[in-house]
């Protein structure tokens, strides 16, 4: 006989939080695949294809060679050096080892960004549509995001005007993501010079830009970041970066941020309680990665690019959907508003853009991310991380389960 579970309560810090929609959607789909159905997934944020071979080799190497103990708390100096050298040469930032933590992902560097410095009632701004977890990274650890919704006939763009509006005193900090998961929105120079104008006006608000898709862009866009733009932001800004996207290494789990000491040392406390340190083996992985071969890096690249095309092509034939055309990542952030209110061939309305995910999922066989998780809706997020096959397979479906409904 089983015993009676105990009673559970759990901490008031995760009322406002739940599991990211976009895990909940890949996990849904998965089960749907292993019941034997034929489900495209196109709700993951994750490349399709292979770590570079010269990287897994190297992570065999070092696995012989017995780099299978703990590392320094965050980041051995060897991948450090390197990272710094990536800003110095990429972005034009200079970092002295110290001021650079590496992490397990760059999720986990925003976490302990956040975790090292909110204090409860302190405010994150949040240009949407933006990554959900920020919302809940801010939220657990006791601060308020502050949604501010751009408008899609401005690319989803934050305006000096409205980040202006959006600050106050107990404002903590920015959050930039560029390009940006969902939409592919990304900001030039001049772009960026008009909030960084805001932001000089406000000495207290700090920024973090997440730069985890700088090297997947396009049209010959030129990718800025946000401390390379002013000395004085510099020292207020937390620029994090990571090899997942670039190199195809998700599931290796390392990411990294630089910038002022005495936010590194808050994080690299918050970081001893949570994990001794990033996976060693990963570390290693990570060197080979960002200093060997990179010609892989544009090869890809390259071939995102054609996957837009391909699909934001598809989507604007498709009468009741649009998009924007995003400058990078591997995005669409559909505006699906024209079917809000129409009927399924099973009679059930579609009143939000969740229903609309759930109906594509059911019908079509398609898996995306309704925009509610990203703050804005109605929207759906659909990732072109997938073959050129797989893509014209889907958007087939996506657009005849549209055509069925009433």
């Amino acid at each position: 006989m089983l015993a009676k579970e105990a009673e559970f309560i759990a901490a008031e810090r995760l009322r406002s939080i739940s599991v990211s929609p976009i895990i909940t959607m890949m996990a849904r789909a998965k089960a749907l695949q292993r019941g034997g159905l034929d489900i495209i997934d196109l709700s993951v944020g994750e490349p399709d294809f292979a770590t570079p071979e010269n990287v897994v080799e190297a992570a065999e190497r070092a696995m012989r060679d017995g780099h299978t103990r703990y590392t320094v708390l965050d980041g051995m100096d060897e991948l450090k050096a390197v990272i710094c050298e990536k800003f110095r040469r990429d972005n034009g930032l200079e970092y002295e080892l110290n001021e650079v933590s590496v992490a397990a992902g760059a999720k986990q560097s925003i976490f302990n960004a956040m975790m090292a410095t909110l204090n409860p009632g302190d405010e994150v701004i949040l240009p949407s549509p933006y990554w959900s977890s920020y919302a809940d990274i801010a939220g657990i650890s006791h601060g308020v995001p502050v949604v501010v919704h751009c408008k899609e006939d401005r690319n989803f763009l934050l305006t000096a005007e409205e980040l202006d509006a959006a600050i106050t005193p107990r404002t903590r900090w920015l959050v930039i993501n560029s390009p940006s998961n969902p939409s592919g929105a990304a900001y030039s120079a001049a772009e960026y010079w008009e909030i960084v104008e805001v932001l000089k006006r406000h000495p207290h608000v700090w920024i973090l830009s997440d730069d985890i898709y700088e090297l997947i862009t396009f049209d010959d866009f030129e990718f800025t970041t946000p401390a390379a733009l002013d000395p004085e932001l510099k020292a207020r800004t937390l620029t994090v970066n990571g090899v997942s996207k670039t190199y195809a290494m998700t599931g290796w789990r390392i990411g990294y941020a630089g910038g002022p000491l005495s936010l590194i040392k808050a994080m690299r406390a918050v970081h001893s309680q949570a994990t001794s340190c990033p996976c060693s083996v990963s570390q290693i992985a990570a060197i080979e990665a960002m200093q060997g071969p990179q010609a892989i890096v544009e090869e890809r690249r390259r071939e995102f690019e054609k996957r837009r095309n391909l699909v934001i092509g598809a989507l604007k034939e498709m009468p009741g959907l649009s998009t924007t055309l995003p400058r990078g990542a591997f995005y669409a952030y559909v505006n699906c508003a024209d079917f809000m209110g129409r009927t399924s061939p099973e009679g059930v309305v579609i009143d939000s853009d969740v229903a609309f995910c759930e109906y594509l999922l059911d019908q079509a066989h398609v898996a995306l991310v309704p925009g509610n998780a990203f703050g804005a809706s109605p929207y759906i997020r659909l990732s072109y991380a997938a073959s050129a096959e797989t893509l014209t397979e889907a958007l087939g479906r996506i657009e005849a389960a549209c055509e069925a409904l009433d």
